[in-house]
């Protein structure tokens, strides 16, 4: 806690972030063998959770301008993980969804992160494993905060 009372101690904050990118290092190579690129595996998840979705809107929600989402998305289309169609709603345009092909390849990447996360997790005492969970509903905090400079 720093001096004041408020916030993590900057030593702390530096523990977090490399613990955090440490162990997100390791699970991305828990699934080594997908080519798919940070942000590629990212929209492929929020068109799963949230399509089907217009190219504007996908881009929108992962906080980058189109063009960039355009550049993103094409490998997912050209692997077969995300089909476009129409839009009923505007010709135009056209949605995005995950095909059978691009869901199952999200559940294998989550069904192999998450074996990692349990394999470690199972060297832990009963002691940590009550500590690390009392502690997620912090972390999902820090997940919903908006950033502010």
């Amino acid at each position: 806690m720093t001096a004041d009372g408020i916030g993590l101690s900057a030593e702390s904050v530096v523990r977090l972030r490399l613990a955090i990118g440490r162990l997100n290092r390791q699970l991305v190579r828990a699934s080594g063998d997908q080519d798919l690129t940070a942000a590629q595996l990212s929209a492929l998840a929020r068109v799963e959770q949230h399509g089907p979705l217009r190219l504007g809107e996908l881009a929108a929600r992962e906080g980058v301008a189109v063009p960039s989402m355009v550049r993103t998305v094409a490998p997912l289309v050209a692997d077969g993980l995300v089909a476009k169609t129409p839009d009923p709603e505007d010709g135009r345009s056209q949605l995005l969804a995950p095909t059978p092909l691009g869901h199952d390849t999200l559940s294998r990447i989550r069904r192999e992160r998450t074996a990692l996360l349990a394999r470690r997790s199972a060297r832990l005492t009963p002691a940590q494993c009550r500590d690390l969970e009392a502690a997620l509903p912090l972390l999902e905090l820090l997940l919903e905060e908006p950033d502010t400079p």
